[in-house]
Order: structure tokens, then C-alpha cells, then sequence
């Protein structure tokens, strides 16, 4: 058992408490928390640590959404355009997928460690990176891809997805858990989709699917028309869309689902997400590189789907810390008060994400998980309700990562 305490504790729970002076007593659940001398007087036995009044304790950060196996990107990929990227990804994806080792992820995931991340939704359309995701002490919540479109192909394509969730699963352990990814409406067959939401709803998996990343992806399911057509047409000289939006949501009725981007959807679409009780991802560097506009985050929660933050891949990012994601979220969404959006982030980076992936993490609350990491500030803030926006402006490591109560060095 330990007792650990600092300058504030961020607890992370729907009212976003800050408790000055603040401690949290763990073994691997979390026991209690409240004032730091508090608990150390109560829990006398107790391994005691305090991290001075520079510090801002609070639950491990979790990242939903990230592609490992394109890890190998730094230059080989085109950004600037949707398409122009997924031509590149398609014509050199060969080649990235021979430069990843599995010493490679390994270090990546490391790296997301170091960071703060204590858990991942990694979607996996290979099963490169299942070995690393076993091995790591990172929560990995591990989503087999379905993708493919060529309906003469759906039977090897569903057995090949099969082959890859049965490895996965019988992985499946207390940190690694297997779930379901849908690729997109514009990728994967809609029987495909079916077959692999089945297995979804057999396993009571949660389920990701990419979902309006791209203009060029709403005009194609909206027209069949534009440069998704042309460049869907090098495949099947009679191509046209396989589902409408409305359609490729419906798949999910009953599913608890993760959709991704979202940049170009309507306003009704974001209501049937909020009706089947579904969550949204944001990427915001992935969305800026690649060309593909901002998400209007207004719109989403207005109509009360719960928003999370994630990475995606190094294939459309330049790096997989959470905390240079919400720098980024922070000057994407300038018509927010700025410490009401550094509040938002943070609660969607562990208690929003933790309940979208079926974890009993995200809160520093009495029988939660302890994924606990502790941060150093330079210098904290005189007002207290800055405590957010200070750690989010100032942190790229974290000074003690916990996960289960294990100290992670």
C-alpha cells in the first residue's frame, strides 16, 4: 500500500475537482484520496512519497485511437491532402510495414509510457504490433481491423479477419483486451462489416470505425463523385459508393462503437452517434496534416456525444504523447474559454475515454484501477483553477508513472 501526495490532485471526475495539498492512498485499486497529510497520519503503514508542492498527481492518461504499425513513417508518407496521403499509404505501405520491427513498436510504446499514457486503443489491420501490445505494461485495448471492399473477396477477407481477432483473443488477459475496428464506410464491405460486428456482439467487444475523416469521403458516399471516385475507380472501373453515412451508422445499433474524425459529419449524424450512445475521437494533428479541416467540437457535444482525444498513427502525426495532442486541440479551438477546453481535454484523455473502452480507469476514485502518474511543473499557477491548462502547456513526460498500483520505471 502506498500513500502518495503533492502540490494538487486532479481526481477527474464530472465536477473536475482539484484538491490542493491533495493525495490519493492505493494498492492496485485506489483506496482514498483527499489531503496528503490526511492520509499519511491515517494509512501509518503505508510506503509515503510526497512530490512537493511543484507536483499535480491524477489518473494515467489514455489514448484511443493509435495505428502502431505505421510507426516506421517520419518522411515517407505525403501529408497536406486526404488523398494525396492514402495514395502514398497505399503505393509504400509494403515497404513501411517490412521497416517495422517489433523492437521498433516496442520502443514507441515506451515512449508512450514516458509520456503518461498508462492505456491505448491500438488498431491493428496486420496484427504487427499484437506481440508488443501483450508485452507492454500499457493497458492495450486491442482493436482487429476488418477492411476490404471487393465483394468476390469477402470470405477470404472474413477469414482472414477471424484468423486475427481468434490470435488476439487468445492473448487476452488482465491489461490486453481484443475488440472490433471497422475500417470505414468507404473501405469495408458492408457484409464484411456485418460479419465482424457479429463477432462484436458475441464477444461484447467495443468497436472502432473511421467515420467522415475527409471532404473527399462525404462526397463519395454523398455523390459518388470527386477524387475518392476517380481514385476508387483504379480498382473497379464501376466502383460506387457501398453504403450512404446513414447507412454505415445503422451497422452499429446495439454496438458500443468509437468513431474517429467525424470532421465532415452532419449534424444529424452526430445525433444518431448520441442515440446509440457512442463516443467520437478527435485527432486534430492527424486532421491538420492530412488536409481534412477542423472537427466543430460544438457541434458534437451539443448534441451530447462524449468526446475523447486521440493520436492516430505515425503516419499522420509526429509524435503519440497526449500532451503535444492537446497543445494542439488548445490552439485548434480558439473560440473556447481556454481553461473550460483544458478541463474538457483532460477529462476526455482519462475519465470520458476510460468509460468509452469499458475500463475501470480514468478517476482517481475508491475502487478504481490505480494508473496513476504525477507531473512536475516549472511553476504552478497562484490560482488553483489554472492547475489544467498549466499542466497541459507544461508537460511532455511524467515524473511517476503507476499502473495497478506498479510503479513503471
Amino acid at each position: 500500500m502506498r500513500v502518495i501526495s503533492g502540490g494538487y490532485l486532479l481526481v477527474c471526475d464530472k465536477e473536475f475537482n482539484i484538491i490542493k495539498n491533495g493525495g490519493v492512498c492505493f494498492d492496485e485499486k485506489i483506496i482514498e484520496t483527499g489531503n496528503g497529510e490526511e492520509l499519511v497520519a491515517k494509512y501509518k503503514n503505508a510506503d509515503i512519497l510526497n512530490l512537493g508542492k511543484n507536483s499535480v498527481i491524477m489518473p494515467g492518461l489514455i489514448n484511443p485511437h493509435v495505428h502502431l504499425e505505421f510507426s516506421a513513417n517520419t518522411a515517407t508518407l505525403k501529408y497536406g491532402d486526404f488523398m494525396l496521403w492514402l495514395k502514398s499509404v497505399i503505393s509504400l505501405r509494403e515497404e513501411l510495414q517490412n521497416r517495422c520491427t517489433q523492437s521498433l513498436i516496442e520502443g514507441v510504446l515506451d515512449e508512450i509510457l514516458k509520456s503518461g499514457t498508462t492505456s491505448i486503443g491500438a488498431v491493428s489491420s496486420f496484427g504487427l504490433d499484437l506481440k508488443p501490445c501483450v508485452k507492454t505494461p500499457l493497458n492495450a485495448v486491442y482493436f482487429v481491423e476488418a477492411i476490404g471492399s471487393n465483394p468476390a473477396a469477402i470470405d477470404a477477407l472474413f477469414e482472414d479477419f477471424q484468423s486475427r481477432y481468434h490470435e488476439a483473443a487468445a492473448a487476452k488477459n488482465s491489461s490486453f483486451t481484443p475488440a472490433v475496428s471497422i475500417h470505414s464506410p468507404y473501405s469495408t464491405h458492408p457484409v464484411l462489416a456485418r460479419h465482424a460486428l457479429k463477432i462484436a456482439k458475441d464477444e461484447n467487444a467495443v468497436v472502432s470505425a473511421h467515420f467522415m475523416e475527409s471532404l473527399h469521403e462525404r462526397k463519395w458516399l454523398d455523390s459518388g463523385e470527386g477524387a475518392m471516385g476517380e481514385f476508387m475507380k483504379n480498382f473497379n472501373s464501376h466502383a460506387k459508393p457501398m453504403t450512404t453515412a446513414y447507412e454505415f451508422l445503422e451497422l452499429f445499433n446495439g454496438v458500443k462503437t468509437l468513431f474517429t474524425h467525424a470532421v465532415h459529419a452532419k449534424d444529424e449524424e452526430f445525433e444518431i452517434i448520441a442515440k446509440q450512445k457512442n463516443a467520437l475521437i478527435h485527432c486534430p494533428r492527424s486532421n491538420a496534416l492530412l488536409g481534412t479541416g477542423a472537427l466543430d467540437m460544438k457541434k458534437a457535444l451539443n448534441a451530447n456525444v462524449p468526446l475523447l482525444l486521440g493520436t492516430d498513427g505515425l503516419s499522420s502525426n509526429i509524435s503519440l504523447n497526449l500532451w503535444d495532442e492537446m497543445r494542439a486541440a488548445l490552439f485548434t479551438h480558439q473560440s473556447y474559454e481556454l481553461n473550460s477546453l483544458a478541463v474538457l481535454l483532460l477529462n476526455s484523455c482519462t475519465n470520458e475515454a476510460a468509460r468509452a473502452l469499458n475500463l475501470n480507469k480514468g478517476r482517481l476514485k475508491k475502487g478504481f484501477d490505480a494508473d496513476i502518474i504525477a507531473l512536475k511543473l516549472k511553476e504552478p499557477p497562484q490560482d488553483t483553477s489554472d492547475i489544467p491548462l498549466h499542466a497541459i502547456l507544461q508537460t511532455t513526460t511524467a515524473q511517476k508513472v503507476y499502473i495497478k498500483g506498479k510503479e513503471i520505471k
